[in-house]
C-alpha cells in the first residue's frame, strides 16, 4: 500500500478554509467560490440552508459586500479532523461595528468545499 500524506488532508483543508476568508476578506466572492464544489451551500449549524449551490453563494456574497464593504473576518482558531475543518473568527461589519464570533464548519469532498455551517 503506498504512503499517502497526511498533509494532503488536514493542513491542505486548512489551508483552503484560510483561502476562503482571505477571499471574503477581500470582497472576491468568485475566488471564494472557486474553492467550493458546483452543488456547494452555506447554512447555519444543522438548520436551514442560507445560501444554495455555488451560484447561490456568489450572489449572496456580492449582496452582503455590497451591504458591508468593510466587513473583515479575522481568524482566531483552526481545527481539522477527516474532511472537516473548524474556524474559531472574529467577524466585524465595519471598523466601527462591535466585532462578534463565529464558529464555521468547512465540509469538503475531496479538494473542495461542499457545506458550511456557521454557529453564532
Amino acid at each position: 500500500m503506498a504512503d499517502v500524506p497526511l498533509l494532503s488532508s488536514a493542513k491542505d483543508r486548512i489551508a483552503t478554509a484560510h483561502a476562503m476568508i482571505e477571499r471574503y476578506n477581500a470582497q472576491d466572492a468568485d475566488g471564494y467560490v472557486a474553492l467550493m464544489t458546483e452543488d456547494a451551500c452555506e447554512a447555519t449549524y444543522r438548520g436551514a440552508v442560507l445560501r444554495e449551490g455555488r451560484e447561490g453563494v456568489r450572489s449572496g456574497l456580492k449582496a452582503m459586500f455590497a451591504d458591508f464593504p468593510g466587513n473583515r473576518a479575522e481568524i482566531l482558531t483552526s481545527y481539522a479532523l477527516g474532511d472537516t475543518v473548524v474556524l474559531h473568527e472574529k467577524v466585524a461589519r465595519s471598523p466601527e461595528a462591535e466585532p462578534f464570533e463565529v464558529m464555521s464548519i468547512y465540509s469538503f469532498s475531496d479538494d473542495k468545499v461542499d457545506r458550511v455551517e456557521f454557529i453564532r
